[in-house]
């Protein structure tokens, strides 16, 4: 027998000795299904944000993810060299979302806007809340610097936007000293949307993203337009 053939008889002899019926009395630890790191990062990123969304971005690390996934270490290192990588692709993954979720659901370009626009606008923002309400929670509740940096783009752009659509529309309903009230009315707009989100993800109130929508969107609608 060559010595290299030793370790397979050794094994078939050992699994031949345990009676029909039976199992071996340790059994070999149950193996995550194979994945490469493309398919395997997206879920690695959804495992850290649900614990980044419950105990914040400090415990998100390599280890708590992969006991979360119930994988060895090795795997989640795989798709991401460390901790800090881990944790950036994380952070640029739901910045882009919340990014796209904020130009999505802003109104379209209407000089003469009505309620009826800033009701969709803002059924439309909770509808996007509400289909991915994990990525709003570290936004809102999370007070990470890193988290905070994502947040103020996402402001800043908002603001931007919402002071673009609203100058012309504050001179079409001859808003009087338009330029000066503008900053206070776009600040008022978009911190009701951002009550609004919080409100939903609390879940107060039984409110659906229609409802809400419907009652902040035709508040902030007469609030503007009575400036």
């Amino acid at each position: 027998m060559k010595p290299r053939d030793q370790p397979i008889t050794t094994a078939r002899a050992l699994l031949s000795s345990v009676p029909m019926g039976t199992e071996p009395a340790v059994r070999p630890r149950q193996r995550a299904q194979h994945l490469g790191p493309e398919r395997r990062r997206p879920q690695v990123l959804d495992t850290a944000l649900e614990i980044a969304v419950e105990s914040g971005i400090a415990a998100v690390t390599i280890a708590a993810v992969a006991d979360r996934m119930k994988v060895t270490r090795p795997v989640v290192y795989a798709c991401f060299a460390d901790r800090v990588e881990l944790i950036e692709a994380l952070m640029r993954r739901e910045e882009d979302y919340l990014l796209r979720g904020i130009l999505d659901v802003l109104p379209r370009r209407r000089v003469e806007a009505d309620e009826a626009v800033f009701v969709e606008g803002f059924r439309a923002l909770l509808h996007v809340v509400a289909n991915r309400p994990e990525s709003w929670r570290l936004l809102y509740g999370n007070p990470d610097p890193a988290v905070a940096d994502s947040f103020g783009r996402g402001r800043q752009l908002a603001v931007e936007r919402c002071t673009r659509r609203l100058r012309p529309t504050l001179r079409a309903w001859d808003t009087a000293d338009a330029d000066r009230k503008l900053p206070a009315l776009v600040e008022l707009w978009v911190s009701a949307g951002e009550g609004a989100v919080r409100t939903l993800l609390t879940g107060a109130g039984e409110w659906t993203p229609d409802t809400l929508g419907e009652f902040v969107g035709a508040a902030v609608y007469r609030a503007l337009r009575h400036a």
